[in-house]
């Protein structure tokens, strides 16, 4: 008995790990819609140096490798929209418990990253 609670729970914790994702994720046509409302902040958590070959216009630049990553982050509005991006999601899905963990509470993540958006043509700023 204790063998079949125990393979249980190991095969459930996945969902609930996804469960307790704090972001909607979309791709680059929906994340355009969401900033044509104008509503959102656009968080760029790429390194400047990528940030100045190309991003989404309107997006702040808060590198995710930076020291001080946690306290830039800290001084915008955690109610806000947020929309989180990087290059092709991977650093901006482990900035998500960062976010999360400083409360803001309507997070958007762009699964595809700003790889996804440009190859979608959607407008950039170089």
């Amino acid at each position: 008995m204790k063998h079949i609670l125990l393979t249980t729970l190991l095969l459930l914790l996945p969902a609930f790990m996804l469960a307790a994702d704090p972001a909607k994720h979309v791709k680059a046509d929906e994340a355009a819609k969401i900033i044509a409302d104008g509503k959102v902040a656009v968080i760029d958590v790429r390194t400047p140096d990528e940030f100045k070959e190309g991003h989404i216009k309107g997006a702040k630049n808060i590198d995710i490798l930076s020291k001080d990553f946690e306290a830039q982050l800290g001084k915008l509005d955690k109610t806000q929209p947020t929309l989180v991006h990087c290059q092709a999601g991977g650093r901006s899905t482990q900035a998500l418990p960062v976010f999360e963990k400083l409360g803001f509470t309507n997070l958007i993540h762009l699964d595809e990253g700003y790889g996804g958006w440009a190859a979608a043509g959607k407008p950039v700023v170089k």
